[in-house]
């Protein structure tokens, strides 16, 4: 049977191919028919290039349907969609070409001058435009390919994507999922959040890591429902919307946000079945207000861009768990059907419930390794298979799993990863900086942010917001300090690490 990820999507579409799977913010309508037609020219196309096998497709476009359509079409075709946070500068980009070495980079039209020089010195033979409006070579060069596309067979093992996703020590690494990986957690979501032949999704996510792509855009197809699609967040026109909807993904930060609109009440939630908030922590204050202005309660829920979905609060009861149905705040729920998940001590044993420890995972949906990394893909595996998350936790007397904290320094801020040695490695390279350290610290919308501490080397004028301007033109925007400052020394202990506990509690309380 083809396992491949398209073929399974698409056995989700309506009868009717007529009927409207899309509804864009800007008034436009794209009907399940188009969808398949124009995925079929893009692989058609792509095919036409005579790409190696298992070739990789870079994309780093602004959000749009036809991005949606070009994900489809690497599906179809047999081969391996890379998509790139739209905020990565050129230092980020210089790295992913030159490690995922893809045959094809998709672009918008205002960034080829230098993805193409980019692209020129990595060998990368291919570099097409695609922008939000419609146009873009990778359109005018699909058009005149055929709509009849024969499905790529493909094993559950096959490559289906490349994450990338940064370490807490050196550069980023390619998370590698298989058809299989994508396929079994499509379908249990599905399941698991009970999905309805009348749901509509209100899309408001970017579409380049696991919540927007994976999870809401999968979601939506393997269900045959409806999207109403918005190139970004904006509270106001989601409040707007809800009464057409029936389902909303977001992160924490959306939510605070709506909150903070007077529209949003009881009657403008009236409709919606399902509220999902995941990529971040939820805090119990969003959590309660949600529940008190709509009457709904958030369904939160835990994943990486190395498994998918991992842990969700139920949507109904669950028999597993002795019929259980409530969705509790602080904690992300139960392991998804099909998933082991244990918490071990120092010593690799499996704890017993209530105690902390370093979480573990195994299931259908963990992911084959990191791309061209053997030795680190090793490392974050137990002996059994299982995967070493990197997050510290633990599951209570009734099941429910609870975050507490996560190992080495990584910071989540507004639903994106940043990780402190890659930012710090790009302080450090700046003029006049001895040694930096970038902590984390709580903040009332994004959650957490960084903010860094960074010594001078004798002599050197360096100043705070000199170093944050310096980052600014080398790094996503997500990744820059929210402040950065200059001190004589790093605190450390008797072993000679920086002590980051003590900073964070020194600067806890900036926001």
């Amino acid at each position: 049977m083809n396992q491949n990820l398209y073929s399974v999507l698409r056995a989700g579409f309506p009868e009717d191919l007529d009927a409207i799977a899309v509804e864009t913010d800007q008034g436009s309508h794209y009907r399940w028919r188009d969808l398949e037609s124009a995925s079929a020219r893009i692989a058609n196309f792509l095919t036409s290039l005579d790409l190696a096998p298992g070739a990789r497709i870079a994309v780093q476009a602004e959000k749009s349907v036809e991005l949606m359509m070009l994900y489809l079409a690497s599906l179809r075709a047999g081969f391996v969609f890379l998509p790139l946070n739209t905020a990565y500068q050129s230092a980020e980009i210089d790295y992913f070409i030159g490690n995922a070495e893809p045959e094809v980079i998709v672009c918008s039209q205002a960034n080829w001058q230098w993805v193409s020089e980019i692209a020129a010195k990595a060998g990368t033979r291919h570099v097409l435009t695609l922008n939000d409006d419609r146009t873009g070579t990778l359109l005018d060069r699909a058009a005149d390919c055929s709509e009849d596309h024969a499905v790529k067979d493909c094993d559950a093992h096959d490559l289906a994507a490349i994450l990338y996703t940064s370490g807490t020590t050196g550069r980023s690494k390619g998370a590698m999922l298989s058809h299989g990986n994508l396929v079994s957690n499509a379908q249990t979501l599905q399941t698991y959040w009970g999905w309805q032949p009348d749901d509509v999704l209100i899309h408001a996510l970017p579409i380049f890591h696991v919540h927007g792509l994976f999870v809401a855009i999968h979601a939506a197809l393997l269900n045959g429902s409806k999207m109403l699609w918005m190139s970004k967040f904006d509270p106001r026109q989601v409040i707007e919307r809800m009464p057409d909807a029936t389902v909303f993904m977001g992160v924490p930060t959306l939510y605070v946000r709506m909150l903070a609109e007077p529209s949003l009440t009881l009657a403008r939630a009236s409709t919606m079945r399902l509220f999902i908030s995941g990529s971040a922590p939820l805090l119990i204050e969003t959590f309660q207000s949600w529940q008190e202005r709509t009457g709904h309660t958030i369904l939160e829920r835990y994943g990486m861009s190395e498994t998918v979905m991992l842990t969700s609060n139920p949507y109904e009861a669950d028999p597993r768990y002795s019929g259980k149905s409530e969705r509790r705040g602080g904690t992300v729920g139960f392991p998804l059907p099909g998933i082991e998940l244990r918490v071990c001590g120092d010593d690799g044993r499996a704890l017993p419930d209530g105690e902390i420890g370093a979480g573990q995972v195994k299931g259908p949906n963990v992911f084959q390794g990191y791309w061209r990394m053997p030795e680190k893909t090793r490392e974050e595996f137990t002996e059994d298979g299982f995967f070493r998350t990197g997050d510290v936790g633990q599951v209570d007397a009734q099941g429910y799993v609870v975050l507490v904290g996560r190992s080495k320094d990584l910071i989540i801020s507004g639903g994106y990863n940043v990780y402190p040695a890659e930012i710090e490695g790009y302080i450090n390279e700046l003029d006049g900086v001895a040694e930096s350290a970038l902590i984390g610290v709580p903040h009332p919308d994004f959650g957490e942010v960084g903010v860094a501490v960074v010594v001078a080397r004798p002599g050197a004028d360096v100043s705070g917001p000199a170093v944050v301007d310096a980052l600014k033109k080398r790094l996503a925007n997500f990744k820059i300090p929210k402040r950065c400052f200059v001190v004589e020394a790093l605190p450390r202990n008797t072993m000679g690490k920086v002590q980051k506990n003590l900073l964070r509690d020194q600067y806890q309380g900036l926001f």
